[in-house]
C-alpha cells in the first residue's frame, strides 16, 4: 500500500467508524449490527486437530462469503514492539505497512502503544488461512478484515469472530 491509500484508508475509516479500529470497543458502539460467531462446535476455543483447524477455516471463510467478501479486502492487525523497541508485522500478514498507533490509556488492557499494520488483498483461502489460523491460535491479534469500502467488519479471535454488519438487517440474516 502506498501512503495516499494508507491516509485514504485512515479519512475512510473516521468517515464510516470513528474512533479508533479496537475491536471490542466498535462491538460496544455498534452493538445493534454486531453479531459473533464461534469456530468450533459447543464454542470450544482452540483447535486440536486438523480436522478441527479446518472447521474453525471453514466457518471463516463461510461467514466473509456471507458477507460478499470479495478480492479487494483490507487486513488489519495489531503488533507490539519487541524487547528492542522494533515492531515488525508478522510473515502470515504479507504486505503489511504501518497504520496507526494506538497509545494505552485508562481504556485498555495494554501498557505499551499498539501498532496497527494494514495490508490488502484477495479472498483467496491460500492468504488468508495462514493468518486466521494464526489468530485461531492467539498467535496474532487484534485482526480486522473489512472490504475497501468499509461498509462490515470481521473481527476473528481466538475462539471465533464478531461481525459488525452494515445493517442490523444483515446482522439478522447472517
Amino acid at each position: 500500500m502506498t501512503d495516499d491509500e494508507v491516509e485514504s484508508l485512515t479519512a475512510a475509516w473516521r468517515t464510516r467508524w470513528g474512533g479508533d479500529p479496537i475491536a471490542y470497543e466498535l462491538r460496544d458502539r455498534h452493538a445493534d449490527r454486531w453479531v459473533r460467531f464461534h469456530s468450533l462446535p459447543e464454542s470450544k476455543r482452540y483447535a486440536e486437530t486438523e480436522d478441527e483447524y479446518e472447521i474453525t477455516l471453514d466457518r471463516h471463510h463461510r461467514v466473509l462469503t456471507e458477507l460478499g467478501a470479495e478480492d479487494g479486502l483490507y487486513v488489519i492487525a495489531g503488533y507490539f514492539e519487541d524487547a528492542r523497541g522494533r515492531v515488525s508485522p508478522d510473515p502470515r500478514h504479507p504486505g503489511a505497512v504501518p497504520w496507526l498507533t494506538i497509545e494505552p490509556d485508562d481504556r485498555s488492557f495494554f501498557v505499551i502503544p499498539l501498532r496497527l499494520h494494514v495490508s490488502t488483498t484477495s479472498n483467496d483461502r491460500w492468504i488468508l488461512d495462514p493468518l486466521l489460523r494464526g489468530v485461531a491460535d492467539d498467535e496474532i491479534s487484534y485482526a480486522i478484515i473489512a472490504p475497501l469500502d468499509l461498509r462490515w467488519l470481521y473481527h476473528p479471535y481466538d475462539g471465533g469472530a464478531d461481525v459488525i454488519a452494515s445493517t442490523t438487517h444483515e446482522r439478522d440474516v447472517l
